[in-house]
């Protein structure tokens, strides 16, 4: 297979389940894991910023990837998100098959702005 890509998203806690449900619901990932408890420190408009955040690593493609991000940008709350896509340069078939399978068929609705 080609094209599969891990995203990594940082998001407030309390809202990586809100976020990462519609991406799987609107087959834009087919996996979403949530890594619950990290600290992101940064210098955002001059101060320094030390957060509290979950991790959201989402399992897609490069087909998928304009639409997923425009959905990821519509359900964050951060004004600047980070989301970084890294290609998946190899794998256990039979998973990468799988990410394709539940990728097949995208609903129309997928990607919709709401």
């Amino acid at each position: 297979m080609a094209g599969e890509l891990v995203i990594f998203v940082t998001c407030p806690a309390p809202e990586a389940r809100r976020i990462a449900t519609p991406l799987v619901q609107e087959r834009l990932a087919a996996c979403v894991n949530i890594l619950p408890a990290l600290t992101s420190v940064y210098e955002w408009k001059g101060e320094l910023c030390q957060e509290e955040e979950s991790m959201l690593i989402i399992k897609s493609t490069r087909e998928l990837f304009q639409r997923l991000e425009a959905r990821l940008k519509q359900l964050h709350p951060y004004e600047v998100a980070e989301i970084i896509a890294l290609p998946i340069e190899v794998g256990h078939k039979p998973y990468l098959d799988w990410i394709h399978s539940q990728l097949a068929e995208v609903p129309i609705e997928a990607g919709k702005e709401t």
